[in-house]
């Protein structure tokens, strides 16, 4: 089995890789040289190419870092890096649990420290070229301190449980383990918007006048009680306008963000949060909570079959059978299932998109302020207007904007 598990790991790396990287080059040669002419009116000659500019070098540098990935995956199972880490842990503890928490904490950090050099290209140098970026060297630097800080709590208190249900309980272990994650994938909600959120940005509330009596109208007329409606100073980091909402019950909140309210008229705010009521009353949040649960679960369960299985860790060069380390292992084994899960949890994200935007239709009656915004979103974002449908396939959460103005269109 040893021989097996290595092909389907390295090929699993190597297709991923191979698909990502083809539908990038796939996705830059679908530019048009015009304008479609469904935004004419947001794009003149000057910003449609310099989206396309801004295509471009995304993609190519996409396509870089994806190859220094792959270089530095392939690096690390062909030396035995993972048996040489884990030999190091055990070396200063014999506890199982520190010896995970330790060696989470070196991949962590190792990997970060990769990674950096890419973070700092991608946000002062692209996003800075296309006067993006608004981050400061100030802001960059507290926010990996924060997340470092968000690492070590939520993460020991993630893995130290999972570690000691495996240990102990050997088979029925995955099934506590999936069930503190299940409470744990509920629980972050709030936590994110009390917490977390506030952590990286300011939150205050929208000021009374007419965007709030607009928004809290429309709330009450569809019977969708809102806990908070707050600004979030995004322009603090980047030019990029957005919404959203989160939490759940009292904790729920819409965050608008303050570039989308300079940028964007009250009727074409309304419309994004109705837009986001449709995604609550369509019942995508839980569904998609649902099945997040649900693909844990199979993932802790499979695992559980896998972990002690000395071949899948002779494989990295790997002498001890551990749970922590096992994790790590079964992962990249596991590959071939999350990118198949990735393509269907995909589409469904695209299929939800057009069900939000057909009840932000049904209940504003006005498909002209909802084009309008996707048009604008658009725009000040630079997004690309015909992207492949091979790229959309496998990678878009959102479908291309045409098809959404399109399928509005379609409605009315």
């Amino acid at each position: 089995m040893e021989a097996t598990y290595y092909y389907i790991i390295v090929g699993a790396l190597l297709i991923d890789y191979l698909l990502s990287t083809v539908s990038g080059i796939l996705n830059m040669n679908s530019i048009t040289e015009d304008v479609p002419i469904e935004f004419q009116e947001h794009y003149d000659k000057d910003k449609y190419a310099k989206s396309q500019s801004y295509l471009r070098e995304k993609t190519r540098f996409g396509i870089f870092s994806g190859t220094f990935s792959l270089a530095i995956t392939l690096l690390v199972i062909h030396t035995g890096a993972f048996g040489l880490l884990d030999n190091i842990v055990r070396s200063y503890s014999e506890h199982f649990i520190v010896n995970g928490l330790m060696f989470f904490g070196i991949l962590f950090i190792i990997n970060d420290i990769i990674n950096i050099p890419f973070s700092i290209y991608g946000t002062f140098v692209i996003e800075e070229r296309y006067d993006f970026n608004k981050t400061t060297w100030k802001t960059f630097i507290s926010d990996k301190l924060k997340g470092y800080g968000l690492t070590i709590v939520l993460g020991s208190m993630i893995i130290t449980p999972i570690l000691y249900f495996f240990q102990i309980y050997e088979t029925n272990g995955w099934l506590i383990a999936w069930a503190l994650m299940t409470a744990f994938m509920i629980a972050v909600q709030p936590l994110f918007v009390h917490v977390i959120a506030p952590m990286f940005n300011k939150f205050e509330s929208l000021e009374d006048g007419d965007l709030r009596n607009s928004i809290e109208d429309f709330a009450k007329k569809v019977n969708f009680p809102i806990g908070r409606i707050d600004v979030m100073d995004g322009s603090r980091r980047s030019a990029h306008s957005n919404a959203y909402f989160s939490g759940f019950g009292k904790s729920r909140r819409i965050a608008l963000f303050d570039t989308l309210i300079e940028k964007h008229s009250n009727e074409e705010i309304v419309s994004v949060v109705a837009h986001e009521v449709g995604h609550y009353k369509k019942k995508h949040v839980i569904s998609g909570t649902i099945l997040g649960i649900l693909e844990t679960g199979l993932m802790l369960y499979v695992f559980n079959y896998f972990m002690s299985d000395q071949d899948l860790f002779n494989v990295f060069s790997v002498d001890n059978i551990s749970v922590y380390c096992g994790l790590v292992l079964f992962g990249m084994l596991y590959s071939p299932v999350s990118l198949l899960t990735s393509v269907f949890s995909t589409a469904l994200s695209r299929k939800n998109e057009f069900e939000a935007d057909s009840y932000a239709l049904e209940t504003t009656k006005r498909p002209e302020p909802l084009i309008s915004m996707l048009k604008g979103l658009a725009a000040s974002n630079l997004s690309h207007l015909t992207p492949h449908p091979f790229m959309v396939f496998l990678s878009y959460s959102h479908p291309p904007v045409a098809e959404r103005i399109s399928a509005i269109r379609g409605q009315t």
